[in-house]
């Protein structure tokens, strides 16, 4: 019965941990949208004439430290 109980319990510790690195993929997939928004409507504003370079710049460099954290499969998706 112990031996059942132990393997019940990695079991479900292992599908906590799954279900752990699925929730962070997700927040970092969400967080590189976001990022690629805001590095869009710089760029946008930018050439519209009510932006700037350094806001553009800011949110490129907030981009790239997103992609070389988590990589860039929100690229992709």
């Amino acid at each position: 019965m112990a031996g059942f109980l132990d393997r019940a319990k990695e079991q479900a510790r292992h599908g906590l941990d799954q279900g752990k690195q699925k929730v962070e993929e997700v927040q970092a997939m969400r967080a590189g949208n976001d990022l690629l928004k805001k590095l869009g409507a710089a760029y946008y504003a930018e050439k519209r004439g009510s932006g700037s370079e350094e806001a553009t710049q800011q949110a490129l460099n907030a981009l790239e430290a997103h992609i070389s954290t988590h990589g860039d499969g929100f690229l992709r998706g």
